[in-house]
């Protein structure tokens, strides 16, 4: 067994809940099930809002990237001809549920909405102000009574129905003889194998190409590792009904042989569940060999919310055991993000450095010039840039190369980024000179909730000289759930006399809300006001982001602003892909002014 695999496997045994979670895909039409679709909010039953049923509770969809191909998935689950259009903005009667989807994609040809792709239930940053709603084709009003079309869909029992099917073998006619290497060694040297059969149906498996079963197949034999073998009867079962109660004890060898056998949605849908286990491992041994999996099983899901984790939790990372053996390719793709939460940008390149180094990267490696391309040198701050040659270990190794980066950032501080663009090399490598979420003073504030009054231990490196560390990037948390703060509108030299003020609240409570004149849609909610508008540029915008850390440990969190407003997503409203058990939140305010 892979190494990461073994990690992994152990990891997840701690976290065998009493309960399962119930993968149910199936569409039915009296009570509602998992996945199903309903309009809502409009008289004519062809138009409404967009519903979803998932965990036992409707919720909407937002409509951000929403377009007719979405809206054509819907209406056809729904039995209309196809759709009429997309509807935004529409005040419908307001929806009291959870916000379940945002940013799904679907192909267009896809016979539910679930089955289109989505980072998670319930991860958004929308309000239900963004609920999409669709009207759909009725057919022609023109049929008479003898050519119109009454849809009769009696699909409810199908899957218990196929269930018994398969629990039964009537007719079966595919024989899988199931082996799994028992560890000991035959008298011929082979390795002794555990073997039972399953009696199935080709036409069932023969929808899932890679069991390779042809018409005229009549048996085929297929080897898992012994530690799945229970579980591989429950997964043949659910190509029968989609349904399966997945425990954490069964996620890795369900998500194993569902990525093997071709079978995305219950991949995708059972690696929705590792996330919850990332925030339980301060040495990241589980998050790297959960991202080695991913890669293995091509699960680019799975790959995505780990990556996301990671960057969002950088810091940690960085300080962790797990740290200095961390694949190339995984830091490669961290060091690609905009959604890295760091200090400031001199502690992404500490890091990177301290990383070559430890792996012994240094003379003459395209390795190493690759990763620091990534490093977004104009975000330095100047004053660390002139200090380059003197601190940085590689520097005299590389010297051509810090200083061509170098230039590039005195440039950026001395110059229009309208200017710069002028050039094609730098136009061409536009993401370098974007932010990333940078926490140091003085672009952040936090702000707990105020019943909580303990210090805040969430260290951070310092600067301290090149490998040293000490004190704390984070401002100390202030007691209120109101401050003020003061960034420079850019962090461009050119801009470091021109000050802008903040107003940062929190609203826990409705009547937080009312007391400042207005009603929150939900609560917690989160406001970042700009409280001085006549110094601003018309070249600069601020992308603003809301950062929650859980029990003062890791951000779990990271919203952006909308009309100055961030809802925050709480285990009673929203799922979050790594949870907060007990809502103890900490909140970072973020500003990043970026050239428009």
């Amino acid at each position: 067994m892979p190494p990461n695999l073994l990690v992994l496997w152990a990891f997840l045994l701690l976290h065998v809940f009493a309960g399962a979670f119930r993968l149910d895909i199936l569409k039915q039409n009296v009570e509602p099930q998992e996945g199903h679709v309903r309009l809502t909010g409009s008289e004519s039953p062809a138009e409404g809002r967009v519903e979803v049923f998932h965990s036992g509770k409707w919720g909407t969809v937002c409509d951000d990237g929403w377009d007719m191909k979405e809206a054509q998935v819907v209406c056809r689950q729904l039995n209309f001809p196809g759709a009429k259009s997309v509807i935004t903005g529409k005040s419908y009667k307001l929806a009291s549920g959870p916000i379940w989807l945002d940013d799904i994609t679907c192909n267009g040809n896809e016979n539910n909405l679930v089955s289109c792709s989505f980072k998670g239930w319930g991860i958004t940053d929308c309000t239900h102000k963004e609920d999409v709603g669709v009207a759909c084709e009725t057919g022609s009003s023109s049929l008479t009574n003898k050519t119109s079309t009454h849809s009769m869909d009696h699909s409810i029992s199908l899957s218990n129905e196929l269930g018994q099917l398969f629990d039964t073998a009537t007719n079966c006619d595919l024989n899988i003889l199931l082996q799994s290497p028992t560890g000991n060694r035959q008298k011929d040297d082979l390795p002794e194998m555990d073997g039972t059969t399953i009696c199935a149906h080709k036409t069932i498996l023969s929808l899932f190409p890679n069991f390779n079963v042809f018409p005229e197949t009549t048996h085929i034999t297929v080897e898992v590792r012994k530690p799945c073998h229970p579980y591989f009867s429950s997964l043949i079962r659910y190509l029968y009904t989609r349904k399966i109660d997945v425990t954490f004890s069964s996620a890795l060898c369900l998500h194993q042989m569902a990525a093997s056998f071709g079978v995305k949605q219950l991949m995708e849908d059972v690696g929705r569940l590792f996330t919850q286990v990332l925030p339980d491992d301060s040495t990241f041994y589980t998050q790297v060999s959960i991202y080695q999996y991913a890669v293995e099983t091509n699960d680019k899901l799975l790959e995505e919310n780990l990556i996301q984790y990671l960057a969002w939790n950088y810091q940690n990372l960085t300080s962790s055991p797990a740290w200095d053996d961390l694949p190339v390719e995984l830091l490669q793709a961290l060091l690609t993000r905009s959604d890295l939460v760091v200090p400031d940008e001199y502690f992404v390149l500490e890091t990177l450095e301290s990383w070559i180094i430890q792996r012994a990267l240094l003379n003459g490696s395209d390795t190493v010039v690759g990763l620091l391309s990534h490093i977004r040198f104009p975000m330095i701050p100047a004053k660390k840039l002139l200090e380059l040659e003197s601190r940085s270990p590689l520097y005299k190794i590389y010297e051509n190369v810090y200083r061509e980066f170098a230039l590039r950032a005195f440039q950026f501080n001395v110059l229009l980024f309208s200017d710069l663009l002028t050039n094609q090399s730098i136009k061409n490598e536009s993401g370098n000179y974007s932010p990333r979420i940078y926490t140091a003073l003085p672009w952040s504030k936090v702000l707990r909730e105020s019943s909580k009054t303990s210090s805040y231990p969430y260290q951070i490196h310092g600067y301290g000289g090149y490998g040293g560390y000490g004190g704390q990037y984070y401002p100390n948390p202030s007691p209120y759930i109101q401050s003020t703060f003061t960034t420079p509108l850019h962090n461009s030299l050119m801009f470091q006399d021109k000050t802008t003020n903040w107003e940062a609240n929190v609203f826990e409570q409705q009547r937080d809300c009312i007391n400042r004149g207005f009603r929150c849609e939900s609560v917690p909610m989160a406001m970042l006001n700009e409280r001085s508008y006549n110094s601003r540029s018309s070249s600069i915008r601020f992308s603003n982001r809301l950062l929650l850390m859980c029990q003062d440990e890791f951000i779990f969190q990271v919203q952006s602003f909308k009309d100055n407003k961030a809802y925050i997503l709480t285990n009673d409203t929203q799922a979050s892909p790594y949870p907060c058990v007990d809502n103890k939140y900490t909140y970072v305010f973020v500003v990043r002014p970026e050239y428009v």
